[in-house]
């Protein structure tokens, strides 16, 4: 891998890291110190995720515009001035206030990592975006373990490593990232009159919009796992930490299986299409283990089932967006991903919060179920108007 993609992987890391000391933890913080219901916890976190959605836009468009440099940049300093707010001001409306800023900033952040994979490594295709999503994981072990350590403490440690390692990262992308302010996407060159090029382009962004409906639902029922089955690990009898260690294992699983998941990926699951078929039909299986599990190792096993869905599907989803992009639109199409994804954590503690309160986590198990399904159908038809060639790609 080229040096410049390890900066950014450096960077991801830290960026999660100081991230997944939060918000793994935020339901339970709200719902169990702050003593707010699970409904009034998932309008917080969607409200973190729906600014999550337009920072994700506008840091996509800021990539095409004027460079991921200053997009990252911003984007960081908003999210460093929210966790400082978070140091000093956590009771529920202020928590609630700095949670949102945070999700706009760290929104902003991520599209322009993606791009900035997508071009400083092209011939990398899939691998590019594989080695941003395994530095997330990274963050996510690493974050998850020592926030739960932190939380046994006390949740203003959290607050306080969240704020370090913001600082850090700023201080990486600063002088590191300037480097590739110069490899920023020209913007797109096209002639308004060639029909051809506006019909191949809205017929990609159709089938882009398409796939990502079968993404967000993914990430609607993922999310699950951080809100309303957090809340259910605590009325089972498990400990915050061994809650975080479900995440520790998901991050180690990620990053140790990276060898495994390329054998199978290169012999048997080379078209990323089947990648993301074969993920969705393991969240599935996944969820029907964790509806019936009600002691720790049953979730563990849940757990390291929806992981393995995870490592095919996550990856596979930008790589296809990467495919499907005009050049000089990689920025807006990374980010329309990335605000899929934050969009399904944003309607997804709401809808689970509202069916657990109304009807119990039996019945979130066979929504969730049954909206999978729903999003392998769709995955399937996505790309059917488009050239092989164009949806698919050999890994």
């Amino acid at each position: 891998m080229p040096k410049h993609l390890w900066l950014l992987i450096i960077g991801m890391i830290i960026n999660v890291t100081g991230s997944s000391f939060l918000w793994p933890l935020n339901t339970v913080y709200i719902h169990d110190h702050l003593g707010k219901s699970l409904t009034l916890a998932g309008l917080v976190l969607m409200g973190n995720a729906g600014a999550g959605v337009i920072g994700n836009l506008i840091g996509g468009a800021l990539f095409d515009r004027v460079g991921g440099y200053r997009s990252i940049l911003i984007g960081i300093a908003i999210t460093f001035g929210s966790s400082i707010g978070l140091i000093f001001f956590h009771s529920f409306y202020p928590y609630m206030i700095f949670l949102i800023t945070l999700g706009f900033g760290g929104g902003m952040v991520f599209p322009s990592m993606y791009a900035y994979a997508g071009t400083v490594w092209k011939e990398g295709g899939r691998k590019a975006y594989n080695a941003i999503y395994v530095a997330q994981n990274v963050g996510v072990a690493v974050g998850a373990a020592a926030g739960g350590l932190l939380a046994s403490l006390s949740f203003q440690w959290i607050f306080i490593g969240n704020a370090i390692m913001y600082v850090a990262f700023f201080l990486l992308a600063f002088f590191g990232y300037r480097s590739l302010a110069h490899r920023s996407v020209e913007p797109v060159i096209k002639n308004v009159l060639d029909d051809r090029f506006v019909i191949k382009s809205r017929t990609r962004f159709r089938a882009l919009i398409w796939l990502c409906a079968a993404y967000f639902i993914c990430w609607l029922a993922y999310v699950q796992w951080q809100s309303t089955i957090a809340s259910y690990t605590q009325d089972i009898g498990i400990s915050l930490s061994h809650y975080s260690l479900l995440w520790t294992v998901n991050g180690a699983i990620i990053v140790l299986g990276q060898p495994l998941l390329a054998f199978i990926v290169k012999n048997w699951l080379r078209v990323t299409k089947t990648q993301i078929i074969v993920g969705i039909s393991i969240f599935m299986i996944s969820f029907l283990v964790a509806s019936q599990a009600n002691i720790f190792m049953g979730l563990m096993t849940a757990m390291i089932i929806l992981t393995i869905g995870e490592m095919l599907v996550w990856p596979a989803v930008p790589t296809i967006a990467g495919d499907l992009a005009p050049k000089g639109r990689e920025g807006f199409y990374q980010g329309v991903v990335n605000s899929t994804a934050t969009g399904g954590r944003m309607f997804g503690p709401i809808v689970g919060g509202l069916i657990v309160d109304f009807n119990g986590i039996q019945s979130m198990f066979y929504v969730v179920f049954f909206l999978l399904i729903v999003s392998l159908i769709i995955t399937f038809i996505y790309d059917r108007k488009i050239v092989p060639e164009a949806s698919s790609q050999v890994a």
